[in-house]
């Protein structure tokens, strides 16, 4: 094995500057200057995407860049120490110890355990001291090795981590430890590299403290975000650390990304309290059913571990407080415990519905289409027909053609038929948790049956989710218990939620649905043409993101209401289709054919892909590219979208297939100006973003070498 680091990788004492960026640069060159990493640029480009996702500042003056990376070819650590430090994000103030941990895609796990232990070993005062005191490369080398296990140090420098604390059971370790925070960012940087931090000891010490509870010794905590790499450990570490100080033992079970190790179920029957840290649902929550229970975002988890496990202690003491309920009560969503506004609640729940809706909207769209190709237009009015009264050894008059299309078009309708319930099936699942997800089915199903379309799915869901989530709140007998989430919550949440929507809300929004399709058949000209300005915009602005996703379902929703006679939703289809393709496609084309000098290495190769993810219709091709340089590229994407958008709808371009860009031609109406409009836009943009990098300065990166003024 090839060592880790080695003196040409440490910097001491170095001028930066002070900006983060120019720090990731310089490590990054000193990666590739020792042949470890094959493109620099490369390099960079991924730290730094990781850095803008979550600072790596951590307490103490350290930071910790981290990533893994095509580029790099073995396990690396380059570290510099600052002067003057630079500011990594971290609450107390800029960090003058900065490891950057760089690991290939394919790290063997021998490499990415030492890497961890070394992350972890920077929570440990004494260790860091002795970085600092430092005096030369060679010291550090022979410091970072003891700490690794790998060469003779002292042993106070190189410290044992948090594994050590949490498994030695001694106070003295607890009170060596640096803020709960640092001990997050260290298990980040370990799980980012792909080893657990979980697996090396999520339990804090049973230590004597002076707030120790003397009721409360056991909690139970779950982390979660959303990508379940980075915030799901740092959130763990910090909640185990915070309670290590406390004296109260807690284990953490981290749902992150390649999965989770549930806890032992003796651990949970046997806690006080549970925590939940998440920005998604809780998997299996019903596990934790009847535990006192402080629920907030991941992040909290990060900042005020202390706080939180102050209130679940609270908690396990009051027998008023808010409990788990799960298989036994019917689970309940994660509170926001003051935390989280109804806003984020309803947005969660929102995109949540969209995207379990989104597959049986892609399947079904794209069946029709193709029912539509194979048996002709007419096929709408026959299908039901052909499919019941023949077979492929009684073809219809029109042939093999004319069957295979009436199946594919009977497929896909009933697929589409999904549409309501399934948005509002998981709107009220995001809510509620599985006892939602029926009630929410129902009341969908009902919104279909009275013509209240996507706004009536939206209500229904959120009625269901809401009254299942109040209904499994109760306190109910124990031995009733087992009969709340496969039969009360069901059977009363979809009374109350399908009953209001049909005696009160059904008829008024039907109504307000009809009226809103009316208005955009009727739209043409000028009208028209702002609509699809409006549609563009929405598909640009966030890439993918809530924005889009809400013009995206308005477009799907009204795709089944389009026909010869009532064009405008396959209008509004084609808007929204086309204009979502513009950003990647015209970042494709700046950064691989027009002005290639402007855009970094890595930016050329994501323009590469961007071709085909364009035309495929997957707006989350340009994220790379606004990631990186948003106030030039976010406005160029809106323009040449907005221009697209109207494009379409000023001519009258349709589209029957809900998705698949140019590879579903044969769906669109009026195709080659579909074509046009697409290339007019993707002009529009890729000139413009390529204006505003020229004529408006970037700061400029000053590389290593060059004096930077303090």
């Amino acid at each position: 094995m090839s060592d880790l680091i080695n003196p040409e990788l440490v910097s001491l004492d170095i001028d930066l500057g002070t900006e983060r960026s120019s720090v990731i640069r310089h490590l990054a060159e000193q990666v590739a200057a020792q042949g470890r990493s094959t493109e620099v640029e490369d390099l960079y480009a991924d730290a730094l995407a990781r850095e803008e996702k979550t600072s790596t500042g951590v307490p103490g003056g350290i930071a910790i860049p981290h990533c893994r990376s095509k580029a790099v070819s073995e396990a690396t650590l380059a570290m510099a120490r600052l002067s003057p430090a630079v500011d990594f994000g971290a609450k107390d103030g800029p960090a003058d110890l900065v490891f950057f941990i760089a690991a290939p895609d394919g790290a063997d796990q021998e490499h990415l355990k030492l890497l961890s232990r070394l992350a972890r070993s920077l929570i440990k005062k004494d260790f860091t001291a002795s970085l600092r005191a430092a005096e030369s490369p060679t010291d550090v080398v022979a410091l970072v090795n003891g700490a690794l296990g790998l060469g003779d140090a002292p042993a106070a420098s190189a410290g044992s981590g948090a594994h050590a604390a949490g498994s030695s059971g001694q106070s003295s370790a607890a009170s060596s430890r640096q803020p709960p925070a640092t001990d997050a960012r260290a298990s980040e940087a370990a799980s980012t590299l792909g080893t657990d931090p979980a697996g090396t000891d999520t339990t804090g010490p049973a230590v004597d403290h002076a707030s120790s509870a003397a009721t409360v010794q056991r909690l139970v905590a779950v982390t979660a975000c959303p990508t379940g790499i980075a915030h799901t450990y740092m959130a763990a570490d910090s909640l185990v650390a915070a309670a290590s100080e406390r004296g109260i033992d807690l284990q953490v079970e981290t749902q992150g990304s390649s999965g989770a190790t549930p806890l032992d179920p003796a651990v949970i029957a046997a806690a006080d309290a549970v925590i939940f840290a998440v920005d998604v649902d809780v998997r299996d929550k019903h596990r934790f059913a009847g535990l006192p229970v402080i629920s907030a975002p991941v992040k909290r988890g990060i900042d005020e571990p202390g706080e939180m496990v102050d209130e679940a202690v609270a908690a396990a003491r009051n027998p008023n407080a808010r409990r788990v309920a799960g298989a036994a009560e019917g689970e309940q969503t994660d509170d926001d415990d003051g935390r989280d506004g109804i806003g984020s609640t309803l947005k969660r729940a929102l995109l949540t519905g969209v995207s379990y809706m989104i597959p049986f909207v892609a399947g079904g769209g794209l069946l029709i289409a193709l029912g539509f190709l194979l048996g002709g237009y007419l096929i709408t009015e026959t299908a039901a027909t052909v499919v019941l009264d023949n077979s492929l050894g009684n073809l219809p008059e029109g042939g093999l053609g004319e069957y295979l299309g009436a199946v594919a078009f009977q497929i896909g309708a009933l697929s589409l038929g999904f549409l309501i319930p399934a948005l509002a099936g998981y709107i009220a699942y995001a809510l509620a948790d599985r006892p939602g997800i029926a009630p929410g089915f129902v009341a969908g199903a009902v919104a279909g049956f009275m013509g209240a379309g996507f706004l009536g799915g939206i209500v229904g869901g959120l009625l269901a989710g809401y009254v299942a989530l109040m209904i499994g709140r109760l306190s109910v007998p124990r031995w009733l218990r087992s009969l709340m989430p496969v039969v009360i919550i069901p059977l009363v949440a979809s009374i109350v939620a399908s009953g209001l929507m049909f005696l009160v809300l059904g008829g008024p929004i039907a109504a307000l649905t009809s009226a809103l399709n009316d208005l955009l058949s009727g739209l043409s000209g000028t009208a028209a043409i702002g609509l699809g300005a409006i549609l563009g915009l929405m598909m640009a602005v966030d890439l993918g993101g809530p924005i889009n996703k809400v013009a995206y379902s308005f477009a799907v929703a009204g795709l089944a209401t389009g026909s010869i006679d009532n064009t405008a939703p396959l209008q509004i289809m084609a808007a929204v289709m086309a204009a979502g393709m513009v950003p990647p496609l015209a970042m494709a084309l700046a950064s691989t054919v027009l002005d290639r000098r402007r855009f970094s290495v890595a930016e050329r190769e994501n323009g590469k892909a961007a071709w085909l993810l364009g035309a495929a219709f997957i707006s989350e091709g340009a994220i790379p590219f606004a990631a990186a340089d948003p106030l030039r590229v976010i406005p160029a994407s809106l323009l040449g979208s907005a221009v697209t958008g109207a494009i379409v709808m000023g001519t009258g371009v349709t589209s029957q297939a809900p998705h698949g860009g140019i590879f579903v031609f044969f769906a669109i109406g009026n195709v080659l100006m579909f074509v046009l409009a697409i290339l007019v836009g993707m002009v529009v943009s890729a000139v413009a973003v390529i204006a505003l990098k020229r004529f408006s300065s970037r700061k400029k990166v000053t590389p290593v070498g060059e004096p930077v003024a303090a």
